[in-house]
């Protein structure tokens, strides 16, 4: 699953420690999702959506599209 936390974050100028806190995970599970190496669950994937106030499907995306 791909995702745009990284672009999401600097448009906010959030560190990834940023992000963590608010969606209450460490800094390494934000820096897995976002290199690739982890995929939330749907509870927070959710949580992280509804952070950025976009739906879901904007913020993680198959492999196969952007």
């Amino acid at each position: 699953m791909n995702n745009k936390l990284r672009v999401l974050r600097a448009e906010r100028k959030w560190s990834q420690a940023d992000l963590a806190e608010r969606v209450e995970v460490s800094r390494q599970t934000i820096n897995a999702i976002e290199t690739g190496k982890y995929d939330p669950s749907l509870l927070l994937a959710f949580k992280i959506a509804r952070l950025f106030e976009m739906p879901i499907e904007e913020v993680f995306f198959p492999d196969n599209q952007e």
